[in-house]
C-alpha cells in the first residue's frame, strides 16, 4: 500500500520471517491483478478489450481479487507500527524514520513520473498547463490528490495515504494516552471508528493492532496449518468481494494469528527463502512494478492492432513484466531503500537529533 513497509519485527523487536513473507504475498498478488488490469488499456466496457485474451469467468475472478493484497499491507502495519513507535519512545524520532523509510524511493518515482511523463503524454499529462501540472504535483507529493479531487500520479501510491493517516492517528493516541488521560484521547478513539466506518478497508489495520497488543496466536502445525492458512486467506479474498468489507475481517483475523504462530505450518511457509526476499523488495516492487509494466503494455496494445495473438501477448507481458519487475525492484531496493536512505540518514539524522546507539537506529 503497504502499501506496511517496514522490517518484519514483532513488538518485541525481534525479526518476524512469516511477516516479512506475508508482505511478499501482498506485493505478489497486487502485480498479478495488475498483469490482468493493464492488458485491457483502460477498456472495461467491451468484450476482451486491449491485449487481454477471453478467459475463464473463474480465472478472471480468481486474478482479479488481487489487488486485495493491500488489506494484507494494512494488517501488517496495524502489527508493526505500534511496537516501532514503543520502541522509538519519541514521536518526532518515529516520524523522522518513518519519512526515511517511505518518501525515498516514491520521491524518486514522483520526481521521474514528472519529468517523463509530460514528454510521453502519461494519461492526464496529456495538454495539461502549468498551473495543473503544479497543482497535480503538489497534492501527489503530499498525498492529498484524493482529497482535492485530483489525479493520482503512481498507480499504487494512493494507500500511503491510509498508511500516513495511520501513522499520525496513532502516534497522537499514543501521546496523549501516554501523556494526558483517556478522557483526551476518547476523541481520537472515536474519529479512528468513524473512519473505520466511512472507509471501511482501514479497519484490518485493527486486526494487527490487536495481535500487536496480546499474546494471542493460532498455532496449527505442519500441512494442516498450511491448509488453514491458505483457506482463511482465500476465505477473506473471496468476502471482499462478496460481501461487505467487515464481514472480511473474521478470516482475516483468523489468517494474521496463523500467520504470527510460531509454530503454524502457514507461518513456516511465509518462512520460506524466496518469499523472504521477495517480502524484502516488497515496498520497492508495490511501487515500481506499474512502471516497469507501462512500456510493456503499450508495446502490447499495439501489436495486437497489428494483428499478433492475444494470448501470445499476454503470457509475453506477464513473464517479461515479472521477471523485469523484480529484477527492477531489487535495484530500487538496493541502490534506494539501502544506499540512498542510509546517506540521507547520516547526513540529515545529526542535525535534528543526538547521536543513537546502533540498537536505537535499527528499532
Amino acid at each position: 500500500m503497504k502499501a506496511a513497509h517496514q522490517a518484519g519485527t514483532g513488538p518485541d523487536g525481534s525479526f518476524v520471517p512469516s511477516v516479512q513473507g506475508l508482505r511478499g504475498i501482498a506485493a505478489l498478488s497486487v502485480l498479478m491483478d495488475h498483469f490482468y488490469d493493464m492488458p485491457k488499456g483502460g477498456m472495461y466496457d467491451i468484450p476482451d478489450p486491449g491485449f487481454l485474451p477471453p478467459l475463464w469467468l473463474w480465472l478472471q475472478s480468481l486474478i482479479n481479487v488481487g489487488g486485495h493484497g493491500v488489506e494484507l499491507f494494512f494488517m501488517i502495519s496495524g502489527f508493526l507500527i505500534p511496537a516501532s513507535l514503543v520502541r522509538h519512545g519519541s514521536l518526532p524520532r518515529f516520524f523522522f524514520d518513518r519519512i526515511l523509510r517511505i518518501m525515498p524511493v516514491f520521491v524518486v518515482l514522483h520526481l521521474a513520473l514528472f519529468t517523463i511523463g509530460p514528454v510521453v503524454g502519461y494519461k492526464f499529462f496529456r495538454g495539461i498547463d502549468l498551473t495543473s501540472y503544479l497543482g497535480i504535483f503538489a497534492a501527489n507529493l503530499f498525498f492529498v490528490q484524493d482529497a482535492l479531487g485530483l489525479p493520482i500520479a503512481q498507480q499504487n501510491a494512493w494507500t500511503l495515504a491510509y498508511e500516513w493517516a495511520f501513522y499520525i492517528w496513532f502516534a497522537l493516541t499514543f501521546a496523549v494516552l501516554r501523556f494526558g488521560s483517556r478522557m483526551l484521547a476518547a476523541p481520537l478513539v472515536l474519529l479512528g471508528i468513524a473512519c473505520g466506518l466511512h472507509w471501511p478497508i482501514t479497519a484490518f489495520f485493527c486486526i494487527g493492532m490487536l495481535f500487536s497488543a496480546t499474546r494471542f496466536r493460532i498455532s496449527i502445525p505442519g500441512t494442516v496449518g498450511l491448509i488453514a492458512g491458505v483457506a482463511c486467506g482465500a476465505a477473506m479474498y473471496a468476502c471482499l468481494v462478496l460481501f461487505h468489507t467487515f464481514v472480511a475481517l473474521v478470516p482475516g483475523f483468523l489468517l494474521f494469528g496463523l500467520v504470527l504462530a510460531p509454530n503454524s505450518g502457514f507461518g513456516k511457509a511465509l518462512s520460506q527463502p524466496s518469499l523472504q526476499y521477495v517480502g524484502k523488495i516488497s515496498y520497492s516492487l508495490y511501487l515500481v512494478h506499474p512502471f516497469v509494466l507501462f512500456p510493456l503494455q503499450m508495446a502490447g496494445l499495439k501489436l495486437v492492432a497489428v494483428g499478433v495473438d492475444r494470448w501470445l501477448l499476454w503470457t509475453a507481458f506477464i513473464l517479461l513484466g515479472l521477471v523485469m519487475s523484480l529484477v527492477a525492484s531489487a535495484i530500487s531496493y538496493e541502490l534506494i531503500e539501502v544506499r540512498l536512505r542510509r546517506l540521507l540518514d547520516s547526513a540529515i539524522r545529526s542535525v535534528f537529533f543526538r547521536p543513537l546507539h546502533k540498537a536505537e537506529q535499527s528499532a
